[in-house]
């Protein structure tokens, strides 16, 4: 009887002695700091160069779009006006350039040539006239003023000729260099300006230049769109990351190319390996913490990254991510 008596006592000193020991070991030991942050991902925004009314929006959010994929088109009749006046511009210089490029025509140098043989033909019958008058005045017939009004007319019908015979030879010789570059660059202007059109013309019709996944949409059909005004945003969940708020103490743990291994709660027990990919090179807010209970000081936080080394199936912007250390 004794005997049990004994066990009885002994034992439930052992282990209060056990969990005594337990507890003094349990609260020497450092403890283990939770550091919580948040994924975030990239995220694009697909809008347009020029403004216009939404047509269609082809997408719905949680689509999965690729490059290149039509997103959303725009109605704009201003710039369907202003394309065909630049087209018409451009057929007016091209007409310029070509009549420039080719000359006076036939008919045009045929009239110049009869212009200067009619010229000719004047001055050819002023000069007999001359001379006639001229030897009718050395013979005392007539009087000196009639010799001078005819030899006046004879010079003036020579420059005539000279005139004429100019003017047949630019007919022939076409328009001057100088005047043909200027109605081609003219031309090349004007083939600029159908271009610079036709590019905001295409620019009516958006495509993703990225693939991702639809998470808002904007603008509907019927809505006016601004300039450069976001329509639709995608997300690309294959560039995503985790993004941590830590205490410049435990910086050290975390620098740039560290790997660590964290859990995401909303993916349930998995532990997924990060590494560290930037850390910000400036500090942000101020967590508060005296290390001296004679002087404490502000601790602040900088802003570090960390890439998943593998895809992670399920992961979504916003989901938290537990580390302890």
């Amino acid at each position: 009887m004794s005997k049990f008596k004994t066990l009885a006592v002994v034992l439930p000193a052992a282990a209060l002695a056990t969990w005594l020991g337990y507890r003094f070991w349990h609260a020497y030991q450092p403890n283990v700091e939770r550091l919580q942050g948040q994924i975030e991902a990239q995220q694009y925004n697909i809008s347009s160069k020029v403004a216009g009314r939404i047509d269609q929006v082809l997408v719905r959010k949680g689509d999965k779009v690729s490059e290149g994929q039509l997103i959303f088109t725009l109605l704009s009749p201003e710039i369907d006006a202003k394309l065909e006046q630049a087209k018409a511009s451009q057929q007016a210089a091209g007409a310029l350039a070509d009549e420039a490029q080719n000359g006076a025509r036939a008919q045009e140098i045929s009239a110049a040539s009869d212009q200067w043989q009619k010229a000719k033909a004047a001055s050819a019958l002023a000069e007999k006239t001359y001379r006639r008058i001229n030897n009718l005045y050395r013979d005392g017939v007539v009087a000196e003023q009639k010799r001078d009004e005819a030899y006046t007319q004879w010079q003036a019908a020579r420059y005539t000729e000279q005139a004429a015979y100019q003017m047949f030879e630019m007919a022939k010789e076409g328009a001057r260099e100088e005047t043909k570059r200027a109605a081609q660059e003219k031309e090349r202007m004007a083939a600029g300006a159908v271009a610079e059109v036709e590019a905001y013309a295409a620019d009516t019709k958006i495509s993703s230049w990225h693939d991702g996944e639809v998470s808002q949409i904007l603008l509907h059909g019927g809505e006016l769109a601004p300039q450069g005004f976001p329509v639709v945003s995608i997300i690309d969940m294959d560039d995503a990351w985790a993004v941590f708020h830590v205490r410049e103490d435990r910086l050290a743990d975390f620098a740039k190319g560290t790997q660590f291994e964290a859990k995401v709660p909303a993916l349930g027990d998995q532990t997924i390996p990060f590494t560290v990919t930037h850390v910000a090179v400036m500090g942000d807010f101020a967590t508060w913490r005296a290390t001296d209970t004679q002087q404490g000081f502000d601790m602040r936080t900088f802003e570090v990254e960390a890439r998943p080394l593998q895809p992670v199936d399920g992961l979504r912007v916003g989901m938290s991510v537990l580390v302890e250390r």
